[in-house]
């Protein structure tokens, strides 16, 4: 599906949302003391060759980069989207852009905040996707021109049905990119990252449990994939790198 349109994440609106329980400490990047400014996007030549051929060969890949991102950077993150979460500043989801934007409950029950690359953590991701598109584009000449971001949540009971994330032939969203924000997460918890074959969209070819520091990468265009129900409260971040040059409005 396109993409859905809600109010981005931006200086003046977490000013809007300063409750004074910790936005601006957010905002300044207070969350990320003790972290290793050399580590952030650490991003090297065999790690992104292993993406490609995932990419290449079977169309998404899985990769745990907890310590390639760091403790500190992945706590400053959950932190910052439960913030948002608790201030009411993530709206609920739709499918579509513009006029076409439809919000069906029956389809998509997440909430999301778009990311301005505003907050000291969100630049320092920022960094690190800026890295895999520019590799991405080295190794599988791609076209990337840049990428959007936002945060997503799912309350209990929410979850997001059988869908890709790019309409064939748009040639806009090419490669989608999770990043999982839950520390502890279990089985039982639900909210599984289900993936399709792209040859057989009803043969399942992967499930991702969104614990803190899992990356998933796939075709935005040739995977089907959805999020189970989540039985408990469940933070990530998605990615989308983009052939288009100019940003829609949304």
């Amino acid at each position: 599906m396109d993409q859905p349109v809600v109010i981005p994440l931006t200086a003046s609106r977490l000013n809007q949302i300063n409750s004074g329980q910790g936005i601006d400490a957010v905002a300044n990047g207070a969350c990320l003391a003790g972290v290793d400014a050399g580590v952030i996007g650490r991003v090297d030549s065999q790690w992104l060759e292993t993406i490609a051929g995932g990419l290449s060969e079977h169309g998404w890949i899985t990769l745990d980069v907890q310590e390639r991102l760091g403790r500190p950077l992945l706590a400053a993150l959950a932190s910052e989207v439960a913030l948002l979460d608790r201030s009411d500043a993530m709206k609920s989801a739709g499918i579509g852009r513009g006029s076409d934007l439809m919000r069906d409950r029956s389809v998509r029950r997440d909430k999301i905040a778009w990311l301005q690359g505003i907050t000291a953590p969100q630049a320092a991701l920022f960094e690190f996707f800026e890295e895999i598109r520019s590799g991405l584009n080295r190794r599988l000449f791609l076209g990337l021109k840049r990428f959007e971001s936002h945060y997503a949540t799912y309350q209990p009971g929410d979850f997001y049905k059988k869908h890709v994330d790019s309409f064939h032939g748009r040639a806009s969203r090419v490669v989608s990119l999770v990043l999982y924000l839950n520390d502890g997460w279990r089985a039982e918890d639900g909210g599984e990252l289900r993936v399709f074959n792209r040859e057989s969209d009803s043969e399942i070819c992967g499930l991702v449990r969104p614990e803190a520091g899992r990356l998933a990468l796939f075709l935005s265009e040739g995977i089907p994939h959805e999020v189970l129900p989540a039985n408990r409260t469940r933070y990530s971040l998605a990615c989308w790198f983009r052939q288009d040059e100019v940003p829609l409005p949304l």
